[in-house]
C-alpha cells in the first residue's frame, strides 16, 4: 500500500487547523456576552461601562458649576483718566519763512475709562463678596461687579489685609434680586491629586470661564509680583494644575462638592499649569472679622521671632530644627517680649522655643500663618521648649494694636 505524501499530510493538517479555529470562533462569538458576565463577576466591576462613569463624574461636576456660577463675580475696575486733544500751533520765526503749524497735544478734562479687572465671589446674602487685594488697590479708583446674568453693582472696599492678598468688598446699591452666595469648604483637609474646579473672569474678557484641575502641591511660598513691581511672599499657598490666568484673580477654588477651598492669586510665568490659591482657612477669619468688627481684626501674642532652619539649628546648637525662636533686636525697643502681651502674661521668655499652636506643628509653617487661622479672644495651647524643657501653656490671644 502507498504511503501518503508529505504534501498530503501538511494539507490535511492544515485543512484540520482551520476548521478547528473556525469552530472555536463560533463558540466564542456565540458565548460572548456569558464570558463577558462571567469577566464582570471576577473583576467585580460595575455594571455600567466606564464611558458612563466618566460621564456621572462629568455630570456631577457639570451640576456643581451650575449652582455655584451665580455666586462668582467679575470685578471692573474705573478710573478718571485724562483725555488729550491734538492741536496745531503756529510758529513763525522772525517772519522770514512765511511761517507754519506744529502738532501738540493738550490736556482736555477727563473721562471714565475701565482700567482693570478681576474675579470674586459672593459670601453672604447681603453682599459681601471675597477678593484679591491687588485687584482693588488703587484707593483713587471706583470699583463695580458684574454678575453671570449681566446685572451690575457699584461696591465699596470694606477692608484691605495688609498682611494678606485678601478684599472685603460690599455691594453698596439696592439688590434687584436675591443673591447666590458660596459656601466655605476645609483647605486643611486637602490632599495631593484632589480635584479642583477654578472660576473666574479669564483675562478680564471671558466672564466665569472654568477650568478643572487638581491640587498639585500644599503649603508652598511663592513670591508674587504685578505689572507694577510690587511683590510680596506668600505662605501656605494651594499649587493647582487648573487653569489661572490674568483676571482670574480674586475667584474662587472649589471642591466638587462646591465648596470654596481657596482663592486665586497668581499663575506661574514661564511654566504651564502652575497656579496658586489662597488657602480658605485664613480667608474665612478675614469675612469672619469684617462682618463683626467692620474690618481686618488679627489676634497676636506679642513676640519678636524668627524662624529656625536647619542651618540655625546647627549653628546656634538649638535643640530642634523647626519652630519659632524668641528673640530681641539689636536696638533696644526690639524687645522680644512685649510687656502686658498675651505671651508675657503665659510666662514666655526670650530664647523659648515655639513648636506648635493648638497641636499644629510649626514645621514648615510661619508662626503668624497659623495665627491668622485663630480669633480674637481664642484660648490657645502653646508648645514650647524653655530652658530645654518642654512644656505646654495656656494664651489667650488678643487684638492686635
Amino acid at each position: 500500500m502507498e504511503k501518503p505524501s508529505a504534501n498530503l499530510i501538511a494539507q490535511t493538517a492544515l485543512f484540520s487547523s482551520l476548521i478547528t479555529l473556525v469552530i472555536i470562533g463560533g463558540v466564542l462569538f456565540i458565548a460572548r456576552n456569558a464570558i463577558i458576565d462571567y469577566l464582570d463577576g471576577k473583576l467585580d466591576l460595575p455594571a455600567t461601562t466606564r464611558a458612563t462613569e466618566v460621564s456621572r463624574v462629568d455630570e456631577d461636576i457639570v451640576g456643581m458649576i451650575e449652582q455655584v456660577n451665580p455666586a462668582v463675580v467679575s470685578v471692573i475696575v474705573t478710573k478718571d483718566v485724562p483725555v488729550y486733544e491734538r492741536y496745531y500751533e503756529n510758529f513763525d520765526p522772525g517772519g522770514f519763512f512765511g511761517g507754519f503749524t506744529i502738532p501738540r497735544l493738550r490736556e482736555n478734562g477727563t473721562e471714565e475709562r475701565e482700567v482693570g479687572g478681576g474675579s470674586g465671589f459672593i459670601v453672604s446674602n447681603d453682599g459681601l463678596i471675597v477678593t484679591n487685594r491687588h485687584v482693588v488697590d488703587d484707593p483713587d479708583a471706583r470699583y463695580s461687579v458684574v454678575l453671570p446674568d449681566g446685572t451690575a453693582y457699584a461696591v465699596e472696599v470694606l477692608a484691605r489685609d495688609p498682611q494678606f492678598d485678601i478684599a472685603i468688598l460690599k455691594i453698596s446699591e439696592p439688590l434687584q434680586s436675591a443673591l447666590s452666595y458660596v459656601e466655605f469648604g476645609d483647605s486643611n483637609s486637602l490632599r495631593l491629586g484632589q480635584t479642583v474646579v477654578a472660576i473666574g473672569n479669564a483675562l478680564a474678557e471671558f466672564q466665569n470661564s472654568v477650568s478643572v484641575g487638581v491640587i498639585s502641591g500644599l503649603s508652598r511660598t511663592i513670591v508674587a509680583s504685578d505689572n507694577a513691581g510690587h511683590s510680596e511672599q506668600l505662605n501656605q499657598v494651594i499649587q493647582t494644575d487648573a487653569a489661572i490666568n490674568p483676571g482670574n484673580s480674586g475667584g474662587p477654588l472649589l471642591n466638587v462638592a462646591g465648596e470654596v477651598v481657596g482663592v486665586n492669586v497668581a499663575t506661574s510665568q514661564g511654566a504651564d499649569n502652575i497656579g496658586f490659591a489662597l488657602p480658605v482657612q485664613v480667608v474665612k477669619e478675614v469675612v469672619k472679622s469684617v462682618k463683626e468688627y467692620g474690618e481686618i481684626v488679627r489676634p497676636y501674642i506679642g513676640v519678636r521671632y524668627t524662624m529656625i532652619t536647619e542651618a540655625m539649628a546647627k549653628q546656634n546648637n538649638l535643640e530642634v530644627n523647626y519652630g519659632a525662636f524668641i528673640i530681641g533686636g539689636e536696638n533696644p525697643e526690639d524687645i522680644a517680649v512685649i510687656p502686658g502681651s498675651p505671651a508675657d502674661l503665659a510666662g514666655l521668655v526670650e530664647n523659648d522655643i515655639i513648636l506648635s499652636i493648638d497641636g499644629e506643628s510649626l514645621e514648615g509653617k510661619d508662626l503668624a500663618t497659623v495665627l491668622r487661622t485663630k480669633s480674637v479672644g481664642d484660648k490657645v495651647a502653646l508648645e514650647v521648649i524653655s530652658k530645654k524643657e518642654r512644656k505646654t501653656l495656656s494664651v489667650n490671644l488678643k487684638k492686635a494694636l
